[in-house]
C-alpha cells in the first residue's frame, strides 16, 4: 500500500484537524500517502465537474479510501459510492455519538466508531496491520 485517500466534507475539515494530523504522521511512518482532498485541491462554485474529475482520478490512483463522516456529507457520499463501484476498499470512520450511516457502511470493508484520537490510531493499527 503506497497511498490512502481521506474523504472529509470540505465545510467541516477543520473540526478534524486533531484526528488529521494523527493520521498522516501514523501512516507516513509506514511510508503510507494520507492524501486529503480538500487540503490539496481548491475549486470554485462554477468548476463542479472538474472537481468531481479530480477526485475520481485520485480515488483511482489510492489503494484505500477513507471516508470521515461523523458529520454528513453527500460529497463525500459520492466518494464513498466511486470507490466501492471501482472496487477500491472504503473504511468508514466516525465519532461515537455521530449517527450512523447505514449507505456508508454498507459500502465499507471496515466501520471504525471511535472517541478520540488515540482511540482512532488503535483502531486504524488493528485494521491496517493486523
Amino acid at each position: 500500500m503506497k497511498k490512502i485517500y481521506f474523504a472529509i466534507s470540505y465545510v467541516n475539515r477543520k473540526l478534524f484537524d486533531k484526528e488529521i494530523i494523527a493520521l498522516t504522521d501514523f501512516f507516513s511512518k509506514k511510508n503510507i500517502e494520507l492524501m486529503v482532498f480538500v487540503d490539496v485541491y481548491n475549486f470554485t462554485d462554477n468548476q463542479e465537474k472538474k472537481m468531481m474529475q479530480a477526485a475520481f482520478k485520485e480515488i483511482d490512483s489510492c489503494d484505500v479510501l477513507i471516508a470521515e463522516l461523523s458529520t454528513k456529507s453527500i460529497g463525500v457520499g459520492i466518494e464513498i459510492g466511486y470507490a466501492y463501484a471501482t472496487k477500491t476498499p472504503v473504511i468508514y470512520l466516525k465519532k461515537n455519538e455521530a449517527a450512523y450511516s447505514t449507505t456508508a457502511a454498507g459500502c465499507s470493508k471496515t466501520t471504525i466508531n471511535y472517541t478520540h484520537v488515540k482511540d482512532l490510531l488503535k483502531h486504524i493499527h488493528k485494521a491496517f496491520f493486523k
